[in-house]
């Protein structure tokens, strides 16, 4: 009896008479956004020219993201990546997964993963992750159509 009104007692604590916490924004307003959420709005924002221009071309391929690559190295072990990897000194930044077949005999579509919190680290700023996102995107899809950047980027 002592146990289950001390843990409803813990449910509505008011610490120091100041009332319950509660969101600090607004969810409406951008501020509300988790890190990971403005990260994912950002990679939209910088696929959609290239989805625009290459849209027929890229209709098998899904772009995804991942907080961070699974990396399991020794600290003596030199890491060689495939060709789908773009990386910065033993960091990938992002990775094309060719399409295949999962371990059930399902066929898979070919996949663009972007790291998010390499890539987060290595902006200066918002205006500089922004440029790297788009930068890392053109090179992968360049990768994926098998052309050259300048021809994906169009500028």
């Amino acid at each position: 009896m002592a146990r289950s009104s001390r843990q409803r007692h813990r449910r509505t604590r008011d610490r120091h008479g100041r009332g319950l916490r509660g969101p600090l924004y607004p969810a409406t307003l951008p501020a509300a956004r988790s890190r990971a959420e403005r990260f994912d709005a950002l990679v939209l924002e910088a696929l959609e020219p290239i989805e625009g221009r290459w849209r027929t071309e890229l209709t098998q391929l899904d772009v995804a993201v991942d907080d961070v690559p699974d990396v399991r190295l020794s600290p003596d072990t030199v890491s060689s990546w495939d060709d789908g990897v773009v990386e910065d000194g033993n960091i990938p930044l992002a990775r094309l997964v060719p399409a295949g077949v999962d371990r059930h005999g399902l066929p898979t579509r070919a996949r663009i993963v972007l790291y998010r919190r390499p890539l987060e680290v290595r902006a200066k700023d918002g205006a500089d992750l922004a440029d790297l996102v788009h930068d890392v995107l053109v090179e992968q899809v360049a990768n994926y159509l098998g052309l050259d950047p300048e021809i994906i980027d169009g500028s």
